[in-house]
């Protein structure tokens, strides 16, 4: 039954679920503006970064030491990636791309499963998040208003990242145009390292900051990847205001259609993706430098 607490209610989920959004597509977003792969490992990056948290929180029962954990984890391990990996693929075809990352993808996934098993596993938030908050015009849980708060600022740190130093406006030229920056003297191979160890930490400080609200499991990625393309196309490629205005558009939709039908959210929501692509290709705030 539909009632102005629900909506509210629904609401508010919606912009705590298009924060997180927003938070993994900007990693993703500038990995692909950048680099020019897509990389379809980015779930299965955020599901690793939840159980670096939760192993650091199953040996210290410390929330801040679990998030610490995870984000630095995956920092490294982005990093050891590219360098490993990714960077052979920069100038291979993009279905190359696409089949190493979905591949990568596959073995984080089942290798987890394999050393953690299927169940489930959770983390607990600071004893002073536990419970209920009265916000006068209803009760929400406590966390999920604190999780909007480490999101946002989050979401900031990045954003003087790649707005307010020179690294990050050599990654926003080389969105633009990579050729131009090269051939500037700049080494544009540290810049690429540097920002998908920069994505892939995105993605995992998101995976460990969402723990408490719901559980981590191997397969935990595959739906927030799904969710996280439909955001960046929304947004535009390789813009992160558009990834933060295309994850809180995706958020609302699915949590107040959900509030209607739930078999119809992903629906309503692919249905926006297809409208944006037929009005505006680039996305509503799409770089073009980057087709």
């Amino acid at each position: 039954m539909l009632s102005w607490g629900n909506f509210i209610s629904q609401l508010f989920n919606g912009l705590v679920l298009g924060a997180l959004l927003a938070l993994i597509s900007s990693g993703l977003t500038i990995i692909y503006g950048t680099l020019g792969v897509l990389n379809l490992a980015h779930g299965a990056m955020f599901m690793l970064g939840g159980y670096a948290g939760w192993m650091a929180f199953d040996y210290t029962g410390s929330y801040v030491l679990a998030v610490l954990a995870g984000t630095l984890f995956m920092l490294v391990f982005g990093i050891l990636m590219e360098r490993l990996i990714i960077r052979y693929f920069y100038n291979r075809p993009p279905e190359d791309q696409l089949l190493v990352t979905f591949g990568l993808g596959i073995v984080m996934v089942e290798a987890v499963r394999f050393v953690f098993g299927s169940a489930s596993k959770r983390v607990a938030p600071p004893d002073v998040l536990v419970g209920i908050t009265d916000l006068g015009f209803m009760i929400y849980p406590t966390y999920r208003i604190a999780l909007l708060g480490i999101i946002a600022v989050a979401l900031i740190a990045l954003y003087l990242v790649l707005y307010k130093t020179r690294m990050g406006m050599i990654v926003r030229a080389g969105i633009e145009d990579s050729v131009m920056v090269s051939s500037l003297g700049i080494n544009v191979f540290r810049v690429f390292m540097l920002v998908f160890g920069i994505g892939s930490m995105a993605a995992g400080f998101a995976g460990i900051v969402n723990a408490p609200v719901v559980s981590i499991a191997p397969d935990v990625g595959e739906s927030i990847l799904v969710q996280t393309f439909v955001v960046v196309v929304i947004g535009g490629v390789g813009s992160f205001p558009g990834a933060v205005l295309g994850g809180l558009i995706a958020g609302e939709i699915i949590s107040l259609t959900s509030m209607i039908d739930p078999a119809y959210s992903y629906i309503v929501l692919f249905v926006v993706m297809t409208l944006v692509l037929v009005f505006r290709p680039r996305g509503l705030m799409g770089v073009v430098g980057r087709d």
